[in-house]
């Protein structure tokens, strides 16, 4: 990448053009510790890339965030995803999306090995995670406070 360029540039054309097509539709992903790994060393890779270094150079992951002033892909998937919790949970409870959230479909075996991860399960580990209820949601503007990821 070119050393001519601030490396904040560099962090902010990476948050505005890289991260969100990275991210696109992530607010409906229920991701497994897998994905969350792949989604994590695609950004590093691309950020020791934007800044000149590469694996054997042994730089910490943390100093080449603080560089670039990016927060991590991981922190930005849990905002998203409670963000668009917030909004359906605001929404009246005869809205269609309410609706869906509480859908079962019968009559379908489910196959052999661990079960699928489902998106509520992911809320709720991201709910116990920062320590917020699914009551704060109505008000908004203590949400998002509260759900906010910096960079």
């Amino acid at each position: 990448c070119d050393k001519k360029v601030p490396p904040k540039l560099k962090g902010k054309f990476y948050r505005v053009v890289v991260r969100p097509a990275l991210l696109y539709g992530a607010e409906c992903w229920p991701v497994r510790n897998s994905h969350v790994q792949k989604l994590h060393v695609a950004e590093m890779r691309m950020l020791r890339w934007m800044c000149g270094h590469t694996r054997s150079d042994r730089i910490r992951n943390e100093v080449i965030r603080e560089k670039v002033g990016v927060a991590s892909v991981v922190d930005k998937l849990r905002e998203v995803r409670l963000r668009w919790f917030g909004h359906v949970k605001r929404r009246c409870t005869d809205a269609p999306v309410r609706r869906c959230e509480g859908l079962v479909v019968e009559g379908t075996r489910r196959g052999r090995g661990r079960p699928k991860k489902y998106w509520g399960e992911v809320i709720r580990q991201d709910l116990a995670q920062l320590r917020i209820t699914e009551d704060m949601t109505l008000d908004r503007k203590e949400w998002r406070s509260r759900i906010k990821v910096e960079g």
